[in-house]
């Protein structure tokens, strides 16, 4: 027998990998201007729902008649102020949860443990680098993101430097990303 809450996270989890192919076809079909829209709604949803790639935007073909390096100049600025939008959410509901007592406390006695793990790394980047290590944490391209936003937004309480360092690291994930697949394509 399922335990309940367990086949409600199935379904959900079954659900999940078909709204991530639909999210990342329209984010593949955003064109023109508007399409930056979508490029901030999908990074904003990135940061706190979304469990996918947020290196996706960079295949957005918007055609904007702008040359190429200022267009991804825009999908990058788009993108990374887009998911410190959702990061701010993320800290909010981080000080939310710290506020629920009984949450942190079900979550640390499940068998899963990824509040002791999240704090744990969490913890030993907030000493070693500070904000900056949650820049860092963000830089590394196709790394899930949203668990270290919400393991600091729970640890951490200065919003704006939250804010800088979010965008910060969404900024530089794209930067790496693009070195890393840029450089790549001129060799191919």
């Amino acid at each position: 027998m399922i335990a309940p809450g367990i086949s409600g996270l199935i379904g959900r989890t079954v659900l999940l990998p078909q709204f991530l192919e639909s999210a990342h076809a329209v984010i593949e079909g955003a064109t023109g201007w508007p399409g930056l829209s979508i490029v901030f709604l999908y990074s904003f949803l990135i940061a706190f729902v979304l469990p996918g790639p947020s290196e996706i935007v960079l295949a957005t073909p918007l055609n904007l008649g702008v040359p190429l390096w200022l267009q991804f100049g825009l999908i990058m600025g788009v993108s990374a102020t887009g998911k410190t939008a959702g990061s701010v959410v993320a800290f909010r509901l981080g000080q939310e949860a710290k506020q629920a007592g009984p949450i942190i406390r079900r979550l640390r006695r499940s068998r899963v443990g990824i509040i002791t793990w999240a704090e744990h790394r969490t913890v030993t980047l907030a000493r070693r680098y500070g904000y900056g290590g949650l820049a860092l944490a963000l830089c590394v391209p196709f790394f899930p993101d949203t668990l270290s936003i919400y393991a600091f937004a729970v640890l951490e309480e200065d919003m704006p430097k939250f804010a800088v360092a979010t965008f910060l690291g969404s900024l530089g994930r794209l930067v790496v990303t693009l070195g890393l697949f840029g450089g790549a394509a001129t060799f191919v």
